[in-house]
C-alpha cells in the first residue's frame, strides 16, 4: 500500500512560515494543539506553522519525516471512524542528536510561540528538555525578540509554574509571556489497530496517525507579546482567568479519569469503558464527583461540576478509543497529588472525610503492590517506583503526600477501611457492596 505523503494526499494546508515551536512531539500534541493551529491559519491566515521537536525518541519522528510531515487523525465515535489528514507542521527536529539546531530555532525572532507537552516529571530546570529551553531563551536574549512559553501539561498554574522555573535561570525574562492553559481532548496511544483502521480508511499507509475522542478543548490566558494565532476562531477560549477551567479538568475530568484506571486495572478492565461498565462504578463515580469533588470547586459561570462530571463519564464511557487503563495509571507519583490529593486536602480542611477520594487513594496503594484482585501481576511505571514499593506506609511519603496526611487519623481509619474491603472482596464486591 502507498504511503501517506503530499504526492499521495494533495488537499493539505502548507503554512506560509514556521511562527510555534513545540516541544514534545507525542499524540496529544498531534491530536490537540495542531488541530486548534490549522484550524486557525485556515480561519484567518497567518505564518503559525509549527515546528515540531521530539526531545529523545524517533518513534513518531521517522515516520512524520518519511511522510512529509503529514500525519491523520482519527475521530472515533464508538464505531464510527472520522479521518483528517493535517499539514501544519513545517519542522521535525531530533533534540537528542541535534541540539544546536533546536537552541537555533528556540532564538529564531520569527518563532513567537514555544507549546510544551512534556508531562509532568519534566518541569525542573535539571531536565533535558528544560535545559535546552533554556539555552534557547539565552540565545535569543540577545534580541529580546517577544515570545511565549506555553504549558499543555496537566499541571495547576502551569504558566505560573513555568514563569518560576525559568525566571530564576535567566537574567532578563520582560521579552517572555508565560499563559496558563487547560488542555481538553483524550488521545489514546496509538496501536496496531489504529494503524490499520487508518489504512482502511485513508487507503494509505499512516505510521504517524493517531486517534482521538470528537471532544476538543481548548482554555487560554491572553499574554501573548508576540501575537498568536486565531485559536479563539477555531474554537479556543481566550480569557483572564483559567482557573476555574483548570479546576475543572484536573479533578473532574482528569481525577475520575486515574479513579478508573486504577479500579479498572485491579479488576481487570483492559480499557476506561470497560472499567465505567463495572458493576456499580458509574454510580461509585457520580458520587465521588457529587460529594468529594464539586464542594472544592469553583466551576466557571454557566457550568456546573455535577454536569460537567456527568459530560466527562459519557466520554469515557466511548468504547471506539479503548484507552488503555495501565496507560492512564503510569506515574501515579507525579498525577495524583494534582488530581486527588487537592481534593482530599481541601474536604478535610472543610471538616470531612472524602469517603470516595479515599476509595481511590486506596485502589492505587492496593496498585502499587503490583497484583489486580485476581492475582495477575501489574506493572508499576512510575519514576518513583523503587521508593513506592519500598515504603511500608506510603502516606509518609513526603515527596507525594501534602503535610499532615501521615498523622490524620481520621483518613488513615477511612483508608484502612477501604484497603481491607479490596483486599478481601476486590473492587467488584466493593463497589457492589455501595448500592
Amino acid at each position: 500500500m502507498e504511503r501517506l505523503n503530499r504526492s499521495t494526499f494533495r488537499d493539505v494546508i502548507e503554512p506560509p512560515g514556521t511562527g510555534i515551536a513545540h516541544l514534545g512531539l507525542g499524540a496529544f500534541h498531534r491530536a490537540h494543539e495542531a488541530v486548534f493551529t490549522e484550524d486557525a491559519i485556515r480561519k484567518a491566515g497567518g505564518d503559525w506553522g509549527i515546528a515540531a521537536v521530539a526531545p529523545r525518541s524517533r518513534a513518531v519522528l521517522d515516520p512524520l519525516l518519511e511522510q512529509d510531515r503529514l500525519y491523520s487523525v482519527l475521530t472515533l465515535d464508538g464505531e464510527q471512524v472520522t479521518p483528517r489528514v493535517l499539514g501544519v507542521h513545517t519542522q521535525a527536529l531530533h533534540a537528542a542528536s541535534a541540539p544546536a539546531a533546536v537552541e537555533r530555532l528556540l532564538a529564531d525572532p520569527a518563532v513567537r510561540i514555544v507549546t510544551l507537552t512534556v508531562t509532568e516529571k519534566a518541569y525542573r530546570a535539571d531536565s533535558g528538555i528544560m535545559r535546552l529551553l533554556l539555552a534557547g531563551l539565552r540565545a535569543r536574549a540577545a534580541t529580546q525578540a517577544p515570545i511565549a512559553l506555553v504549558s499543555c501539561d496537566n499541571l495547576p498554574s502551569n504558566g505560573q509554574r513555568l514563569r518560576e522555573l525559568i525566571t530564576p535561570e535567566l537574567d532578563d525574562v520582560s521579552f517572555i509571556g508565560f499563559p496558563s492553559t487547560m488542555v481538553d481532548r483524550i488521545v489514546p496511544a496509538s496501536t496496531d489497530a489504529t494503524y490499520a483502521t487508518a489504512r482502511e480508511v485513508l487507503g494509505l499507509e499512516d505510521r504517524a496517525c493517531v486517534a482521538a475522542e470528537p471532544f476538543n478543548a481548548w482554555v487560554l490566558e491572553d499574554d501573548f507579546p508576540g501575537g498568536r494565532p486565531a485559536w479563539d476562531q477555531a474554537g479556543a477560549v481566550i480569557t483572564d482567568d483559567v482557573a476555574p477551567w483548570e479546576g475543572l479538568k484536573l479533578r473532574a475530568l482528569l481525577g475520575v479519569h486515574s479513579a478508573l484506571a486504577y479500579l479498572g486495572a485491579l479488576a481487570g478492565a483492559r480499557t476506561v469503558d470497560q472499567a465505567l461498565a463495572l458493576p456499580g462504578m458509574r454510580s461509585a463515580m457520580e458520587r465521588f464527583i457529587a460529594t468529594d469533588i464539586a464542594p472544592t470547586l469553583t466551576p466557571p459561570d454557566g457550568v456546573t461540576v455535577e454536569q460537567y462530571g456527568r459530560s466527562a463519564l459519557e466520554r469515557f464511557a466511548n468504547a471506539g478509543l479503548r484507552h488503555r487503563t495501565l496507560q492512564i495509571a503510569m506515574d501515579g507519583s507525579q498525577k495524583l497529588p494534582q488530581r486527588l490529593l487537592g481534593t482530599i486536602a481541601d474536604r478535610r480542611a472543610a471538616g470531612s472525610v472524602p469517603v470516595y477520594a479515599t476509595l481511590v487513594l486506596a485502589a492505587w496503594m492496593k496498585f502499587v503492590r503490583g497484583a489486580a484482585d485476581d492475582g495477575t501481576p501489574l506493572p508499576l511505571d512510575d519514576p518513583m517506583a523503587d521508593r513506592l514499593r519500598a515504603t511500608p506506609s506510603l502516606l509518609e511519603l513526603d515527596a507525594v503526600f501534602p503535610p499532615g496526611f501521615a498523622d490524620d487519623a481520621e483518613l488513615r481509619a477511612q483508608l484502612s477501611a477501604w484497603s481491607a474491603d479490596l483486599d478481601r472482596h476486590g473492587v467488584v464486591g466493593t463497589l457492589q457492596a455501595l448500592r
